[in-house]
């Protein structure tokens, strides 16, 4: 007795393998701009993350000066590398606000937001540490816009809105990694690592992320 298969034919094989290939293609073309997003928003206050690299705290002091920002907040918990925390001076928040006055923005205008939180949710937590401090200052912001580094973008844009609980509108600035060419990602280890990375990241984020409990940035309110 013979049975019926289905099955598809060298044609459909074929069909199949090309509709595959053009879609990995086009994921390839698309995903580092979707991840490395810029979209301003209106405001007087220009967060910059402070793990940030050197190309990125001149693109910040550019930014601020080219924009209508009044006030640079810098964000971050303690230095990677250093161990747990010990004082608001270790942290990324302190060493990018020194950074950006000594390449010659005003100390008056740079103020230093730094959060406690080492290795889980960092990002979540200097989101954190940022609405403490502007709740403690009395600022009440409808609007910030953050600087961040490439594909980290729609992460941080991400993971703020959740902090701020959608009460606050948050643009976005990607400062493009100089090391590879972001329209050619793929031809260069560096740029298949941060894409396969953040894309990791991203998702994570997006869909199992969850605060862990008792994770309120503890945070200063010193200027």
């Amino acid at each position: 007795m013979r049975k019926e298969r289905w099955g598809l034919s060298w044609r459909g094989w074929t069909a199949l393998l090309l509709l595959m290939a053009a879609g990995a293609i086009l994921c390839m073309r698309v995903i580092h701009p979707i991840l490395a997003v810029t979209d301003r928003v209106p405001t007087r206050y220009l967060v910059v993350e402070g793990w940030i690299h050197e190309y990125a705290i001149d693109a910040a002091i550019s930014e601020f000066r080219n924009g209508t920002y009044e006030v640079i907040l810098t964000t971050g918990g303690p230095v990677q590398g250093t161990g747990l925390y010990t004082n608001d001076f270790n942290t990324s928040a302190s060493v990018a606000a020194e950074r950006l006055v000594a390449k010659g923005m005003s100390p008056s205008l740079v103020h230093m937001v730094p959060s406690r939180a080492v290795n889980r949710d960092r990002t979540y937590s200097s989101a954190q540490a940022l609405r403490t401090w502007l709740n403690a200052h009395a600022e009440r912001p409808t609007a910030i816009t953050i600087l961040t580094e490439g594909l980290h973008a729609r992460r941080t844009r991400l993971l703020y809105r959740l902090a701020f609980e959608h009460s606050v509108d948050v643009g976005i600035i990607a400062v493009r990694n100089p090391d590879y060419d972001s329209a050619r990602w793929w031809r260069y280890s560096e740029g298949v690592r941060e894409v396969l990375g953040e894309s990791i990241a991203f998702l994570y984020a997006r869909l199992f992320f969850y605060p862990a409990e008792g994770s309120e940035a503890v945070v200063q309110t010193q200027t």
